[in-house]
């Protein structure tokens, strides 16, 4: 009985270790499903993501993910999340980078590249390795910085028009937003809408391009302006405005480059070189930089502004005006709120539908603009002015072009050949005015001229009195009125009341050396 009871025993135990085995099997090949599934499930994030992190490195982010929240997300919802994340420092454009973000990815076309240099790694031996390239898309152009193996490959085998695939960290750096190169891949498949060319016109430039060389006449100039950096450096900039037969464009120089801006004067030609494309208020503007030139050229070059008609003009727009001036003003200075100590300038303009006054702000009161000039204000503001009417605002926007008699920029030199500074004669005044419409001749209007001290009078019918324009500080109350502008003063006939210290204009004409002021503004 006993070896009976022994080997049912034993005939026992091994059903149970045979059940256990099936139902471990069972449970291990569920097991393996279910990894399978969400593996899978996993796999088909990743494959959708089209992101450069391997797929083992996504896949540990997963785990970590649904251990960070504590089984409050699958596998599955854990990849999306990771997924959304990674998308995240995608940059659908160059315009989209900003400083801060991790890890973004784009495509752009290489527009130049730099020289490698080298330097020395702070407590390290070894010798580091530096290529800027220059990449642009139809957004905008960014610099990559490209470190050591990838500086070295970029000097032997990288071209301008290439287009690749950057993955790097932005940065603000000293020449604007960079990015720090960690991984970049050439795409043969892949097109950028950009244009690369040998040499630009005005009407070539887009947002983004860079190693730029354009050839213009240089229309208008400015003095240099110092500005404190974030990092607390001095930065220096200054502007000029070129233009060609397709357009005019602002050039931007900066810190060294800004001291350019005083070896050219209107009417020159020059070449700007390596300079580079970047937005101001809708505005393309032309940047030249530490690489970047800036040379006079003995080069033919046509520059015919399209102006709008005086009598178009309208409150609001801002457009580019000429005309031959017949008014000019004394330079008058005033205080800002903040303290500083503004001027302006005013002279009035026509040409053959209209006339209308331009006030000349800041560094443009001291332009040279004399009776019977040619001139073109570009980008002025159109605003109400006195007596209704309109008026032309020249700002730190505007350029102020003086014309010679054949119509090309005479930069601030003078219309008239051989007249001296302070006078201009009869031939002047109709050579200038009558290219724009002129006030003489067959409609009667009086020719405009210019006595000794600059006071706008006109050849008329004898007997006749010419309407002119003053403005000065009343010295004198009473009858007569006498205005003062810190030159010379004028007696005027008004019925207006006005007080002592007061400034203003007065408009009539002028009668035995008194303004009978029909205008009082």
């Amino acid at each position: 009985m006993p070896s009976e009871n022994a080997a049912r025993k034993r005939t026992e135990n091994a059903a149970d270790e045979g059940a256990e085995t099936a139902q471990g099997q069972r449970l291990s090949a569920e097991s393996t499903t279910l990894r399978g599934t969400r593996m899978g499930a996993i796999e088909d994030v990743y494959e959708d993501l089209e992101t450069d992190v391997e797929f083992e490195e996504f896949a540990a982010a997963v785990e970590d993910k649904v251990e960070q929240m504590g089984g409050l997300a699958d596998e599955e919802t854990a990849a999306m999340l990771i997924a959304h994340e990674l998308r995240d420092e995608e940059a659908d454009t160059i315009a989209d980078i900003e400083p801060g973000m991790n890890d973004v990815k784009f495509l752009g076309k290489v527009t130049s590249i730099g020289d490698v240099r080298t330097f020395e790694r702070d407590g390290e031996d070894a010798e580091g390795r530096v290529c800027n390239v220059d990449v642009a898309d139809a957004s905008g152009s960014v610099r990559v910085a490209l470190w050591d193996e990838m500086a070295t490959a970029a000097e032997e085998e990288l071209e301008v028009g290439q287009v690749l695939r950057v993955m790097g960290r932005p940065k603000e750096g000293y020449s604007g937003l960079e990015v720090s190169a960690d991984k970049v891949e050439p795409d043969e498949d892949a097109e950028v809408d950009v244009q690369v060319l040998d040499t630009y016109r005005v009407e070539d430039l887009t947002l983004g391009a860079s190693d730029v060389d354009l050839v213009g006449k240089v229309l208008d100039t400015d003095t240099v302006r110092t500005f404190d950096r974030d990092d607390g450096s001095e930065g220096r900039v200054a502007n000029l405005t070129v233009g060609d037969e397709t357009g005019r464009v602002r050039v931007t120089l900066w810190d060294d480059k800004a001291d350019l801006v005083e070896e050219f004067e209107s009417g020159e030609v020059v070449e700007v070189g390596d300079g580079y494309v970047r937005e101001r208020d809708g505005d393309l503007e032309l940047h030249v930089g530490d690489r970047g030139t800036v040379d006079r050229v003995d080069e033919d070059v046509e520059y015919v502004p399209e102006t709008t008609d005086i009598a178009e003009l309208e409150i609001g727009e801002t457009v580019d005006i000429a005309g031959g001036v017949i008014e000019t003003d004394p330079k008058r200075t005033f205080d800002r709120d903040d303290g500083s100590e503004g001027q302006v300038r005013n002279v009035r303009i026509k040409d053959g539908t209209g006339e209308i006054r331009v006030a000349l702000w800041g560094e443009k009161a001291d332009r040279e603009i004399e009776l019977a000039d040619r001139v073109v204000f570009t980008d002025v503001e159109i605003q109400d002015g006195w007596q209704d009417d309109l008026e032309a605002s020249a700002n730190w926007r505007s350029t102020v072009s003086v014309l010679d008699a054949d119509g090309a920029d005479a930069g601030a030199g003078r219309t008239t050949d051989g007249a001296d500074a302070g006078t201009t004669d009869a031939a002047a005044a109709d050579t200038g005015l009558d290219a724009f419409g002129g006030s003489g001749g067959a409609d009667g209007e009086a020719e405009a001229v210019a006595d000794g001290d600059g006071t706008a009078t006109a050849a008329a019918d004898p007997g006749s009195a010419a309407d002119v324009e003053f403005t000065g500080t009343v010295v004198q109350t009473g009858s007569p009125i006498v205005l003062d502008d810190g030159e010379r003063t004028k007696s005027v006939e008004t019925d207006a009341s006005l007080r002592l210290g007061e400034e203003i204009t007065v408009r009539g004409p002028e009668r035995d050396g008194t303004i009978h002021a029909e205008d009082v503004f």
